[in-house]
């Protein structure tokens, strides 16, 4: 018989690791339903549940599974013009952002992702044109490595390509995969030790795959109008939680 409680890392609690693996399926249909918001609500969560120095590997592994499975649904849509500087630029992005990532303290993690939370909830992010799809791969690689959740800043950059739907959506997931991806790749050459999250990875991905089917099913339309207020406050509270962690740590100190 299979011993669960050894499945479980030894930096997480029991519990978490199971809360973990429904916010995954929660996350990950939410991002199906809706086209965005799954990946930002997904990392304030971990970064309650998960330790600082996990927390974005461990993200950056479910988002290449969650975006990569819209891909595989999709690719048929994927505009892929876009698609060679923004993968050009993430790896010069994701490589500088390594190398200044490992040495950042807790208390300044938990500070700069609580700010960057705050800024994408209460900010309208700026369209990027394609002209500089590069330069913004390079920005968001670089900032993934720091915070996790960039989606919003790609997002505004695919907009001004004036794609329909599927297309729009395809095309992001596409970028998204690879900045993931290149991060993952990144933090392994660096020494993060993937191997204790194992099932911790396996059961989010499981799940998340299954929140993606369902949330293909159906759009949220009903009470869509007090989504978005709804889930601001929640990202609010807990960025504030974050930052409140933070200051405590300096103070501690």
């Amino acid at each position: 018989m299979i011993d669960i409680a050894a499945l479980v890392p030894a930096d997480i609690a029991y519990l978490d690791f199971y809360l973990l693996i429904l916010a995954s399926f929660a996350t990950s249909l939410m991002t199906a339903a809706l086209g965005v918001g799954g990946g930002i609500v997904l990392i304030v969560l971990m970064a309650l549940l998960v330790p600082p120095a996990a927390l974005i590997p461990i993200h950056g592994i479910i988002q290449v599974g969650s975006n990569g499975g819209r891909v595989a649904i999709m690719a048929k849509d994927v505009v892929w013009q876009p698609i060679l500087p923004f993968l050009i630029g993430s790896l010069i992005g994701a490589i500088a952002g390594g190398l200044l990532a490992v040495q950042l303290p807790n208390w300044l993690f938990q500070l700069g992702l609580g700010t960057f939370i705050l800024v994408v909830v209460f900010a309208k992010l700026p369209p990027v044109q394609q002209k500089y799809i590069f330069a913004g791969g390079i920005i968001s690689s670089f900032l993934t490595m720091f915070f996790g959740a960039t989606g919003n800043f790609i997002a505004a950059m695919v907009k001004t390509m004036n794609l329909e739907p599927l297309p729009h959506v395809a095309t992001h997931s596409m970028m998204m995969t690879f900045q993931h991806l290149i991060k993952v790749i990144v933090f392994g050459i660096i020494g993060f030790n993937f191997a204790p999250y194992v099932w911790l990875v396996a059961g989010m991905l499981i799940s998340g795959f299954f929140g993606t089917v369902i949330g293909r099913q159906f759009l949220i339309r009903a009470g869509q109008h007090y989504f978005k207020p709804v889930l601001n406050t929640i990202l609010a509270l807990a960025a504030c939680r974050l930052i409140y962690a933070g200051v405590t740590d300096i103070i501690g100190t």
